[in-house]
């Protein structure tokens, strides 16, 4: 988001809801500042809302009392920060050094094939967002993904195949 995108939204900005606002008021309590709270806030905001738009990223900064474009910065630099819609079911897939000698990319293919997306898309039901990460701490059991907050490893093509199904189901 450019700055004149921002001044152009600036009264696009949604209302926060009182959930969000009282967890983003419960995260001040723990950090010495506002702009210490930005992160929090829009992980906060992703939880309820699925991701963070332009209109609540602008109300977070404007409850904050911060820039946008300081915000934005914040979200961009996170990747786990999803500042367009994703599926139900995130895919966050390991493509490290680790990953990739235990044949990370036989695994991506498959994935791919499997839902009809690339890297960075959505599957045509809306079941599954795929989005690269350079390491989930399973490098030891390589390769792995995490499908929400559950972490696979070992992968293999009926491994992610008894995922996908049983998520799909």
């Amino acid at each position: 988001m450019n700055s004149e995108v921002i001044a152009s939204t600036a009264n696009k900005a949604r209302q926060l809801n009182a959930e969000e606002i009282a967890e983003i008021e419960h995260e001040m309590t723990l950090y010495p500042d506002k702009k210490a709270v930005g992160l929090e806030a829009l992980k906060i905001v992703q939880k309820h809302q699925g991701w963070v738009s332009d209109e609540s990223l602008l109300a977070i900064a404007k409850y904050l009392d911060l820039p946008a474009a300081d915000l934005e910065g914040v979200a961009t630099f996170f990747n786990l920060v999803y500042r367009q819609p994703v599926g139900e079911n995130v895919i966050l897939f390991c493509d490290s050094v680790s990953c990739w000698i235990m044949g990370c990319d036989n695994m991506k293919e498959h994935i791919q094939n499997t839902l009809g997306i690339g890297f960075g898309e959505t599957s045509e039901d809306g079941k599954f967002t795929l989005i690269p990460v350079p390491c989930l701490g399973g490098c030891d059991r390589a390769p792995v993904m995490m499908v929400g907050e559950e972490l696979h490893h070992n992968l293999t093509p009926d491994a992610i195949d008894e995922i996908v199904s049983k998520v799909r189901s």
